[in-house]
């Protein structure tokens, strides 16, 4: 397996306006390194502190991106490099986001994240929860962040009937939303589709996709 040659076979198929993120969560220095390498900028990880490490050891011109469900108290440990936070899920976690920020002088990029899946497991915001947030007046006070899109994960299932329903239930929620342009809410990505399933994300309008397996291999959780 020559992770190379994985990263440039699915950049050759996905259009130029798609995004490849790297999901780089488990995986070593050394193979990160190897992707690098590749010419691949753009990793993502779901555990903030494992990410830190990772910022601390690997070239400063990777983006990071936070890809897992987020903790508000531990933002502050990847407040200072973050490149985009995918799965914001509550206006808790953006006022802590925005918090950390000022303390940096920096504008944090967010995704928020919309629940599509009918999987109790499955983290996000309904489209009310959404409408809340943006006509808050709250919102508009966070000056230190800036909403960048929407993320979304499919249902856990091979049924790809069901998955291509839920991308385009998420598509329609961005949508509607494109027109509600502030300067901290400009939504223009849409993080949809991994491994199994990102043909059918990028067919159903994603932008941005997070793939892991299929650049590195099948995970080793033990």
């Amino acid at each position: 397996m020559s992770i190379k040659n994985n990263i440039h076979s699915i950049l050759n198929s996905i259009p130029e306006n798609v995004s490849l993120i790297a999901v780089s969560k488990t995986k070593p220095v050394s193979t990160i390194l190897e992707a690098y390498n590749a010419g691949q900028r753009a990793f993502g990880e779901n555990k903030i502190q494992e990410m830190a490490s990772k910022y601390e050891e690997l070239p400063k011109d990777i983006e990071w991106h936070m890809i897992g469900h987020l903790q508000s108290n531990k933002v502050k440990h990847m407040a200072h490099f973050v490149h985009l936070i995918h799965g914001v899920d509550s206006f808790k976690t953006l006022i802590e986001i925005n918090k950390q920020a000022l303390k940096h002088n920096r504008i944090i990029n967010c995704l928020l994240q919309l629940k599509i899946a009918k999987e109790d497991t499955k983290f996000g915001l309904s489209k009310l929860d959404l409408e809340h947030i943006v006509s808050s007046e709250e919102f508009t006070n966070l000056k230190n962040i800036n909403i960048k899109g929407f993320m979304g994960m499919a249902t856990f299932t091979k049924d790809k009937s069901i998955i291509r329903a839920e991308f385009k239930a998420l598509q329609n929620i961005n949508s509607i939303f494109q027109k509600s342009n502030t300067f901290n809410f400009n939504p223009s990505i849409v993080s949809l589709g991994m491994s199994d399933d990102y043909k059918i994300a990028i067919e159903e309008g994603s932008t941005m996709i997070r793939v892991g397996s299929l650049i590195f291999g099948e995970r080793n959780y033990l």
